[in-house]
């Protein structure tokens, strides 16, 4: 069988030719007036920075903010960037004259930014530097600095199922919120159902909305999972226990091929990764959200024995090099950062690649589960710093801070 290329008679395509050159010789020299209507909406979609401001503050618990923001005119920001259902922001603040960065899961529906707001649940962690910070200071006008939207952790109907279990733990719930409300605003097409993991009824955060979000449409179905002995007992329809496999094939479709998709602390992960293996399911339709900052490599069952406590990095930023010490237990970026030295980053949890650095002499541990790197990076001492575990003393080149 011939190639479909050489198949063809190129004589056919001689008339174009003449077309081209007449089209080409009767266009003006110069570029035409007006604004390259592609660079308007990839500005529009994909800008570089969002200044926005606070609009109003919403306390969800004693440890837990949701912080509605809109535009900052003034600094620049007219409108708010579009996303999908399930995307990420990456905060910029200076905090103790240190820039640093954390994600956060956009809360509000996809239409909302048309709309002009966004909004950020924040839940205190225990030494969270980013967290405490925001909850202590952020108020009604304070002026924010956000990326565009970002992330991965989204519905794909060529590549996840019609049907989707979603688990959630804790503050966890954010991204699952949004894709709720995508559904019955019709800008989303899946079936959801969602075990929410909670200590109590006291503990579920945007209780009143997911239960209007079951009255709005069909498509989504809440169950909540409540841990604490008797809990749930006080909530008619609620699970008792944990997020268990069996839990999931209670609920899941029977008969079809289903997703599940994970958003929530990283003991949750550890717990339901383990009973995920009992499902047996196609790796394409397990879905994780990002972990966020992971602490405690010791704690992995691969971690090698005998590191030294304390490591020294050598470091080298746009030709000026540094050597700093720290404690094998951080990242590298951690390391780097406590001691005054900036690192690009944005999901500070291995996926984006925007931390990218070469490293040029050394060892380090990354985790299983945080291993995003392209297998050509690994090969050619390219990591990921802001999940990269320091083994021995390091040498490396970062870009810098963006």
């Amino acid at each position: 069988m011939a190639s479909p290329i050489k198949s063809l008679d190129f004589k056919r395509f001689l008339p174009m030719l003449k077309d081209r050159q007449a089209n080409f010789a009767a266009a003006r020299a110069d570029l035409p007036a007006g604004s390259d209507q592609a660079r308007v909406i990839a500005k529009a979609l994909h800008p570089k920075r969002q200044y926005l401001k606070v609009a109003a503050v919403t306390e969800r618990a004693a440890d837990c903010k949701s912080f509605t923001l809109v535009p900052d005119p003034e600094r620049g920001t007219e409108a708010l960037a579009y996303f999908g259902a399930g995307k990420y922001l990456t905060v910029f603040e200076t905090i103790g004259g240190l820039p640093v960065t954390r994600a956060y899961s956009i809360s509000s529906a996809p239409k909302d930014a048309l709309a002009g707001r966004y909004e950020l649940t924040v839940k205190r962690v225990d030494g969270g530097l980013m967290s405490q910070y925001i909850l202590n200071n952020w108020a009604v006008g304070t002026p924010v600095e956000v990326s565009a939207p970002s992330g991965n952790f989204e519905y794909q109907p060529l590549r996840d199922a019609e049907t989707v279990v979603c688990l959630a733990g804790g503050s966890g719930i954010t991204p699952f919120l949004s894709m709720a409300n995508a559904i019955a605003d019709g800008d989303e097409d899946f079936n959801m159902v969602l075990l929410y993991g909670s200590r109590s009824k006291e503990n579920i955060l945007f209780y009143d909305e997911l239960d209007a979000l079951t009255k709005r449409t069909d498509k989504v179905k809440v169950v909540h999972v409540l841990s604490d002995e008797g809990a749930a007992n006080d909530l008619p329809g609620a699970e008792a226990g944990f997020l268990t496999a069996a839990l999931i094939q209670k609920y899941a479709p029977a008969n079809a091929p289903y997703s599940v998709f994970l958003c929530g602390p990283q003991q949750m992960y550890a717990f339901v990764d383990k009973e995920l293996e009992q499902l047996n399911l196609p790796r394409k339709y397990v879905r994780h959200e990002m972990f966020g900052e992971f602490h405690d490599p010791a704690s992995q069952d691969d971690y090698p024995a005998d590191v030294p406590a304390t490591v020294k990095l050598t470091v080298t930023v746009q030709d000026e090099t540094t050597t700093v010490t720290g404690s094998s237990s951080d990242s590298v970026m951690q390391i780097l950062e406590k001691n005054g030295i900036a690192v690009p980053s944005r999901c500070r949890s291995g996926e984006c690649g925007f931390c990218h650095s070469h490293l040029l002499s050394g060892k380090v541990y990354v985790p299983k589960h945080l291993e995003y790197r392209r297998l050509a990076d690994a090969q050619f001492g390219c990591i990921h710093p802001c999940c990269s575990f320091p083994l021995t003393d390091l040498v490396l080149n970062v870009p810098p801070a963006k």
